[in-house]
């Protein structure tokens, strides 16, 4: 199905998110939508699927005679009925239903008033057949891995279906492995004639598997449509940020490797399942944790900051034994911030001001006579929203109302308002474009010029190899090597994948 968004117009208080951007998507093509965070990919697609409603321009779809007929989404209901499928970056499964369950879901098949069961599986096996997957359809999504759980999204998408599907960062929470066996159903769905809309940060993969590319700037569109064999990578970047752009020079750091440390862990187990790990940060030392999805290094961090139980071995802080109840009692006692990877759940609080956002952990720093007022709380916005670059209408929007780029500098604003001097950051980039990707690796290094002991959690190499200064390697919830980082991408890369591999076997 041909489909065209045309000229669309979007404004929310103070903002103008789309000023005449336009989408023309034709069946059986992959089409990157890319753009900076900010730039008006999300409330594209959320107008494109009935969430959202123009304030100007119109929506064409395919009348069936070879000509385009405008139309009108009231609700998202409106959007799927009319073959549009959207599989965003959260996941919207139940853990609980099965596989089954889950895909018939917005379809669910009915004999005389009750669930028909058969139906139900027939359905889901069908769909997940044309995208050339094995699953027990009766198996709860909640046992699944990642991978599995965004093919079961595809699969509920398709059961409706949808002929054109928008995959919002669909490789996230991906594996290598994981993301090319996506990129795979991706193709077959373009060869059963689909459409299929890729918004992806990761460029690589945009050039490994998109036809045509169209480039958000600033709620316009800056290239519609084009093929992307057009363009070299440079050149996307450029066209997204609107002036050439340099990636950040790699560099090694002057850090006191005999300097007490600032974290410590020796010989740390957990009931999760780590064993013996020993790792440590100094001042001004960024250390990395790498490994593949699954290798317990966010479930590691967490463990330190006192949210799962650690059963035997030593925390050190500065030297001294430290036994750490929750992530509050890390920060009061201990100096140390923690920004999680999973932001809308527990980086910011969506519903509460940018203000309030930023100053939840140093309340009693600025109360007075026990009450924050709102004057103090903005003032502490306005030092980070110049240092950080956010880019907010005011000190009071909705945290819910930001790109998701805007979303993570708040969570770091509030950790570098409470003066930590022990800093662990998972994941810091995740859906992140990529200017905003070297502004935060260049705040990153700032943060450790400053003697902050930054513990870095992320899953892109080049980020890592970017930025830390020593690298330890996670696999099966055990450290399976350590290296000084050279910045040598591709010996650092191939030497910390060895050590994955062989952990794996071992």
């Amino acid at each position: 199905m041909k489909f065209v968004a045309e000229k669309l117009v979007k404004t929310f208080p103070g903002v103008r998110a789309l000023d005449g951007a336009s989408l023309v998507l034709e069946p059986g093509s992959v089409h990157a939508m890319l753009g900076e965070n900010g730039a008006g990919k999300s409330t594209l697609i959320k107008i494109v699927t009935g969430v959202y409603q123009p304030d100007g321009g119109r929506l064409l779809v395919d009348d069936g005679a070879g000509g385009l007929t405008e139309t009108r989404f009231a609700r998202p209901q409106d959007a799927q009925r009319a073959g549009i499928g959207v599989v965003h970056q959260e996941r919207n499964l139940i853990p609980e239903f099965s596989v089954a369950e889950n895909i018939a879901l917005q379809a669910v098949p009915t004999r005389r008033g009750f669930v028909d069961r058969a139906a139900m599986r027939a359905l889901a096996r069908r769909c997940l057949d044309q995208l050339d997957v094995r699953l027990d359809v009766d198996q709860a999504v909640g046992s699944l891995s990642v991978a599995q759980m965004q093919l079961v999204e595809i699969a509920k998408a398709l059961a409706v279906d949808s002929t054109v599907l928008l995959l919002d960062e669909p490789t996230a929470s991906l594996t290598g492995d994981e993301a090319d066996r996506l990129f795979t159903v991706v193709r077959r769905l373009r060869d059963q004639g689909h459409s299929v809309v890729l918004v992806s940060h990761k460029l690589e993969e945009v050039f490994a598997v998109a036809d045509t590319v169209t480039i958000l700037r600033d709620g316009r569109s800056v290239a519609e449509a084009h093929p992307l064999a057009d363009y070299s990578r440079q050149e996307i970047v450029n066209l997204m940020v609107g002036r050439a752009h340099a990636d950040l020079a790699l560099q090694s750091r002057r850090v006191d490797t005999d300097a007490t440390p600032a974290l410590e862990l020796q010989e740390v187990s957990t009931a999760m399942g780590h064993r013996d790990v020993s790792l440590r940060v100094q001042p001004g030392a960024i250390l990395g944790l790498y490994g593949l999805v699954g290798a317990g290094r966010s479930e590691l961090v967490r463990a330190v900051l006192g949210l799962e139980t650690i059963t035997s071995g030593v925390i050190r802080v500065h030297g001294k034994p430290a036994r750490i109840r929750n992530v509050g009692d890390a920060l009061r006692r201990y100096r140390m911030g923690y920004v999680t990877e999973n932001r809308k759940e527990e980086g910011v609080f969506l519903d509460q001001p940018i203000s309030r956002n930023v100053a939840v952990t140093v309340w009693q720093r600025i109360a007075r006579a026990g009450v924050v007022r709102d004057r103090d709380e903005r003032s502490l916005v306005e030092i980070y929203r110049e240092r950080l670059g956010m880019r907010i209408a005011a000190p009071g929007q909705l945290a819910g109302q930001l790109s998701g780029g805007n979303q993570q500098k708040v969570s770091l604003a509030k950790w570098l308002a409470a003066d930590c001097d022990i800093l662990v950051i998972d994941e810091p980039t995740v859906g992140i474009d990529v200017r905003t990707k070297a502004a935060f690796h260049e705040l990153i290094l700032g943060l450790a010029d400053t003697r902050i002991a930054i513990l870095l959690i992320s899953s892109d190499l080049p980020e890592m190899i970017t930025l830390a200064d020593r690298i330890t390697v996670m696999s099966e919830y055990r450290i399976v090597g350590e290296l000084d980082n050279d910045h040598d991408y591709q010996a650092t890369s191939q030497a910390v994948m060895s050590m994955i591999h062989a952990g794996t076997a071992a």
